[in-house]
C-alpha cells in the first residue's frame, strides 16, 4: 500500500509539472501575440500621425509672433545642439546619360530661345529673366519664373548653379528655390562652406525638412535635382487627405527618402511655416527670384499617373 501511495504521489507531481509547463507555453504565446499586436498598432499610429506639430504665440515688440515646432524642434532652428547640420558628402560625378530627358518627357528648357517661350512671369506676362549661355538666369526684381504648363504628380529633373563669385552668407548667398505645383519648395542655396539653419539650406524642403546630407558643389558649379513628387489630395472641405511626398536626389545622393511633407513651405515668419491649403490638381514648376543671379538649365518633367 505504501508503495502505491508513493507511485501515486510521483504521478501527481509529473502531471503538475506538465500542467505548469503547458500554462507557461500558453502564457508565452498570448504575450507574443499581444506584443505583436501592440507593435503593429503603434507602427500604424505613428505612420498615420506623422511628425508632431506644435505652435506657440509670443508677444514681441508689441506684436504677436508665431513659433512652430516640428517634433520638438523649432522651425529655422540655428542651434546645432538642437538641430544638427546634415553631414557633408562628396557630390557624385555628373551623369550626362541619366540627365537626358527620357522618351515621353516634356522638355521645359533645353537652353534654346524656343524653350524659353515655355516660361512666363507669375502674372502671365513675359519674364524678365535672361537667357545667358544656354541657361535661365534670375534677375534682381524680375520676380518668380513659372512654366506655362501645369503638372500634378511627376518626375522632375532640373540643374542649377549659384553665382561663381560667392557673396554674402547664410540665406543671402546664392538663394533661390524650385517649387512643385507652384507651392512646395526645394531650397536652392550656396551651401558650400556656408552655414545656415538646416531646414533652409540647399536641398531642404523649406522649413519642413532638412536634407539627409549636404551634397553641395562649389559656387558656379552645375548641380542637379532629380525629384519624384506625388501631389497632395484634398477633400471637398479643403482638408488634406493625402499629403505630398518627395523623393529627392541632389548630385547623386538621396536627400529626402520618400518623405511625406507635413505641411506647406511658405514663409510665415522667422520661426514658422505655412500649412496645407487646398489648391488645384495641377500647378506650374516655379523658380524663385531672391535677388541672386542663380542659373537653371536642362529642365524636363515626366508626368506620373495618379494612384
Amino acid at each position: 500500500m505504501g508503495k502505491w501511495f508513493a507511485q501515486r504521489k510521483k504521478w501527481n507531481a509529473i502531471n503538475l509539472t506538465a500542467d505548469l509547463r503547458k500554462y507557461e507555453i500558453n502564457a508565452m504565446i498570448k504575450l507574443s501575440v499581444l506584443s505583436l499586436l501592440f507593435a503593429t498598432l503603434t507602427c500604424a499610429l505613428f505612420a498615420k500621425s506623422g511628425p508632431a506639430i506644435r505652435k506657440e504665440i509670443k508677444e514681441e515688440n508689441g506684436r504677436n509672433v508665431e513659433y512652430m515646432f516640428i517634433d520638438g524642434i523649432k522651425v529655422h532652428e540655428k542651434d546645432p545642439e538642437k538641430q544638427p547640420q546634415p553631414p557633408v558628402v562628396e557630390p557624385k560625378p555628373y551623369d550626362a546619360k541619366s540627365s537626358k530627358p527620357p522618351k515621353g518627357a516634356i522638355v521645359l528648357f533645353d537652353g534654346t530661345q524656343k524653350t524659353l517661350k515655355n516660361w512666363q512671369a507669375t502674372n502671365g506676362g513675359p519674364t524678365k529673366w535672361k537667357l545667358v549661355d544656354g541657361a535661365l538666369e534670375s534677375v534682381r526684381g524680375g520676380g518668380y519664373l513659372q512654366s506655362k504648363k501645369k503638372f500634378g504628380s511627376c518626375k522632375l529633373h532640373i540643374e542649377f548653379a549659384t553665382p561663381r563669385e560667392a557673396k554674402g552668407s547664410g540665406q543671402g548667398r546664392g538663394n533661390s528655390g524650385v517649387f512643385l505645383m507652384g507651392q512646395y519648395e526645394i531650397q536652392v542655396l550656396d551651401s558650400y562652406n556656408n552655414i545656415t539653419y538646416p531646414d533652409g539650406q540647399c536641398g531642404a524642403l523649406y522649413g519642413r525638412a532638412k536634407p539627409l546630407v549636404n551634397a553641395s558643389r562649389g559656387p558656379g558649379e552645375w548641380q542637379s535635382y532629380d525629384v519624384t513628387f506625388h501631389r497632395p489630395i484634398f477633400n471637398e472641405a479643403g482638408k488634406v487627405t493625402r499629403k505630398a511626398k518627395f523623393h529627392v536626389i541632389h548630385n547623386g545622393h538621396v536627400i529626402h527618402d520618400h518623405l511625406e511633407l507635413s505641411g506647406g513651405t511658405g514663409w510665415k515668419g522667422p520661426h514658422s511655416i505655412s500649412e496645407y491649403k487646398k489648391h488645384g490638381d495641377k500647378g506650374p514648376i516655379k523658380m524663385q527670384d531672391h535677388g541672386n543671379p542663380v542659373r537653371f538649365r536642362n529642365v524636363w518633367v515626366v508626368p506620373l499617373p495618379e494612384v
